[in-house]
């Protein structure tokens, strides 16, 4: 049986997921701020938590912006 947690937590649908997939340097990313926001956490913690596990993440999991492609 679920929790109350578990309960209140639906699946994301694919076209939300899909909506934030960006196509950069020919690689699809994700921005950290969209990732966080599945998780329902905030932006923060989530780079926290990639910081502190850095051997659970891949290299191809962090990518960084450059400033030109921050710029809206």
């Amino acid at each position: 049986m679920p929790t109350k947690k578990q309960a209140s937590r639906q699946l994301v649908p694919v076209e939300v997921i899909e909506q934030r997939i960006l196509l950069i340097r020919g690689h699809k990313v994700m921005l950290d701020s969209h990732l966080a926001e599945l998780y329902e956490v905030p932006t923060f913690r989530l780079n926290e938590a990639v910081k502190r596990n850095r051997r659970r993440f891949p290299d191809d999991f962090k990518f960084r912006l450059t400033a030109d492609e921050t710029k809206p």
